[in-house]
């Protein structure tokens, strides 16, 4: 297993090359079309931090009339929360945001407070910040495959 700091390194870069990929529900290919939870996927995978997996088929609407935590409960197969008053989030951590009933958008980080996430609002892949929409003022947690 390759040292943590390489891994980080390794997803935050492969979280990079997604940047401007069309939002697509469903979607995991770079440059085509990925949502946010491909995006999550596909990156981990790729880089050969996590082991292949398919959350897939999920409804592009279950967030908004269940609050069945679907992403949380794919987020902690493999990571581990941690309190960001505790210790700040690092690249290749995730972080998960509330949108509608329950936690349904996640993100890559890549730095500090710097990530890239599909965002469906902006019809693509990006890069995006804590301290700013959509992830200012909303519930977040976040998660951590390192120790």
């Amino acid at each position: 297993m390759r040292a943590e700091a390489e891994q980080r390194a390794s997803v935050a870069a492969e979280a990079l090359t997604w940047v401007g990929t069309p939002y697509h529900q469903l979607a995991d290919v770079k440059g085509a079309g990925v949502d946010c939870s491909m995006l999550l996927v596909r990156v981990f995978v790729d880089t050969g931090v996590l082991p292949p997996f398919d959350p897939r088929p999920y409804p592009p609407d279950w967030h908004l009339h269940r609050s069945d935590e679907r992403y949380v409960a794919w987020t902690q197969r493999f990571g581990r929360p941690f309190d960001p008053a505790e210790r700040m989030p690092q690249a290749g951590d995730v972080v998960l945001a509330r949108f509608g009933r329950c936690f349904s958008h996640g993100a890559v980080m890549t730095g500090r407070f710097e990530l890239v996430h599909a965002y469906a609002r902006d019809g693509r892949c990006t890069m995006g910040d804590l301290r700013q929409q959509p992830f200012l003022d909303r519930p977040l947690i976040f998660y951590s495959l390192w120790g």
